[in-house]
């Protein structure tokens, strides 16, 4: 009974900070103002502490720009982690904008979507992606292409990194910073969160998006440790899989030692 009154309160509050932001953000979208780049960050933070997750920080956000930002993919709740952290725009694939809620919510957020099977327009999509980065908005990128079960790096896709190979000629500097990321679900309830809670830290997409809501909801306190690794510089001479080998060590190795309890 507690626990569904504890779901019932937090979803009330989620749903009044909509309602105070949304016009807010609908605004800065329809004028492309730079408040749209911060609601979501205000947005994420409610969302995640209604969710009963919590964040932890190690590292920092990269303040150089332009900046891409390249982490391992378990869950939707990667979104609400990362959003929760910094002011950011993601890149999805185009059928998430049809989703039910998180469609919605990457619209808002001004996602980025890309078509992966319509060749013909990469080459606008690639743009689209150059042109946010040297506007100074910060893109996260989630290389592996797909979602994990969260106790592992997939294999990352190259081809992926091109935006940052179009953005570097239009960069002040002729160099675009990619900074590795790794996001580990840890501990639920302060423990170490073993093979029976693994489950909540990831969403392979099988499963009922509304159970999986529910079981996250019910726990209350999942721990999630975020670590900013070393940047990696992306210039005119850089070798795009040169590159992504390079971050994907880096993201690999954090993720690693995190979920190691180091």
């Amino acid at each position: 009974m507690i626990t569904w009154l504890r779901i019932a309160i937090g979803l009330v509050v989620l749903l009044a900070v909509t309602l105070v932001l949304l016009p807010v953000q609908l605004v800065g979208l329809r004028f492309d103002l730079k408040i749209r780049r911060y609601i979501p960050r205000l947005w994420h933070r409610v969302a995640c502490r209604v969710l009963g997750l919590k964040v932890r920080v190690h590292g920092r956000l990269e303040t150089s720009r332009p900046l891409l930002i390249a982490a391992n993919h378990a869950s939707w709740k990667d979104i609400m982690v990362l959003g929760s952290i910094a002011d950011v725009v993601y890149i999805a694939k185009s059928e998430v904008r049809g989703w039910p809620v998180f469609g919605i919510l990457a619209r808002l957020q001004a996602t980025i979507f890309v078509e992966r099977e319509q060749r013909q327009k990469t080459g606008d999509q690639v743009d689209e992606i150059a042109k946010r980065l040297t506007g100074g908005e910060i893109v996260v990128l989630f290389p592996e292409g797909t979602t994990s079960d969260g106790n592992q790096l997939l294999e990352i896709k190259t081809s992926l990194f091109g935006a940052a190979a179009s953005a570097v000629p239009h960069a002040p500097e002729g160099v675009v910073h990619i900074q590795p990321v790794s996001i580990a679900y840890t501990g639920v309830h302060g423990m170490a969160m073993g093979r029976y809670h693994r489950p909540l830290a990831a969403w392979p997409g099988d499963i009922e998006l509304l159970p999986h809501l529910l079981g996250i909801a019910r726990e209350g306190a999942v721990d999630v440790d975020v670590d900013f690794g070393e940047r990696v510089d992306y210039t005119r001479a850089s070798n795009r899989k040169v590159v992504s080998r390079t971050v994907g060590a880096r993201i690999r190795a954090m993720l690693g030692a995190r979920l190691r309890g180091r």
